[in-house]
């Protein structure tokens, strides 16, 4: 029986063998390795990935889906909704040091995935996320460009980033209204030890009002907080880079 995408869901099914081709050998799955694969939905990219890895454990809400993953022998089945997964346990359940992730995250909610999935960086080899392009390209961006905000700053953070692959609409069935990305993140072995609250906290304040002069926005946050450090806030929250958001987060600690 066919299976009606669900517009709840956000699910748009991965369905060009090529593009799906190119994402696994992004990936490049080794047999025996501990992979997670997020909103499997059809198994377009679960199947081979599977074949080279020898099982897969999958994270499907919709239960009708899950019901038809766990007719595969290969396939261990989380019916769940990913947002209330624990990765640390699921990587300790799997014997694993480190997990890698993979998945076509549903576009409507691949924001909270990403932050979910943040304080589990350490126990993470690396993931591949397919997801909206102009998400990926804020994922990705440089400081100074009208696509760098608070995503760049928080993943940039604790992952190293690149987009590998842009897939056009008609790769999909039913095809989403955007071009998507594919983005490869490695958590980064010499990120800064940092309050991920607190920074979370004043790059929020600082992009709030991405076009006025931070002294408006984060000037005032810091003055209230009695900050008596030195940082210029006579630029726009775009302009200042990652390190320095850092260095601010960890001397509000002190």
């Amino acid at each position: 029986m066919k299976h009606i995408p669900r517009k709840r869901f956000g699910q748009h099914f991965l369905a060009d063998p090529a593009v799906i081709d190119a994402i696994v050998r992004a990936i490049d799955p080794r047999p025996g390795q501990a992979v997670v694969e997020i909103g499997p939905g059809l198994a377009a990219l679960t199947q081979p990935l599977v074949e080279r890895l020898g099982l897969l454990t999958v994270i499907e809400l919709d239960r009708d889906l899950a019901a038809r993953l766990r007719a595969h022998p290969q396939l261990s089945v989380i019916e769940s909704d990913v947002l209330k997964v624990d990765f640390a346990q699921l990587a300790q359940a799997l014997a694993a040091t480190k997990i890698r992730v993979t998945g076509n995250l549903p576009y409507n909610i691949s924001s909270p995935i990403l932050f979910h999935l943040l304080p589990f960086a350490d126990r993470i080899e690396d993931q591949h996320f397919m997801l909206q392009k102009e998400v990926v390209d804020r994922m990705v961006a440089a400081p100074s460009t009208g696509d760098y905000g608070r995503l760049s700053v928080m993943l940039q953070w604790r992952y190293a980033m690149e987009s590998v692959l842009t897939v056009p609409p008609e790769a999909f069935d039913p095809p989403p209204r955007v071009t998507s990305a594919v983005v490869r993140m490695v958590p980064r072995a010499d990120f800064v030890p940092v309050d991920a609250a607190r920074l979370s906290e004043l790059v929020q304040v600082a992009f709030s009002q991405r076009r006025k002069l931070l002294r408006h926005t984060l000037g005032r946050w810091l003055e209230a907080r009695g900050f008596t450090g030195e940082f210029d806030v006579q630029r726009r929250a775009e302009e200042v880079p990652v390190d320095e958001y850092l260095a601010l987060a960890i001397s509000l600690q002190k």
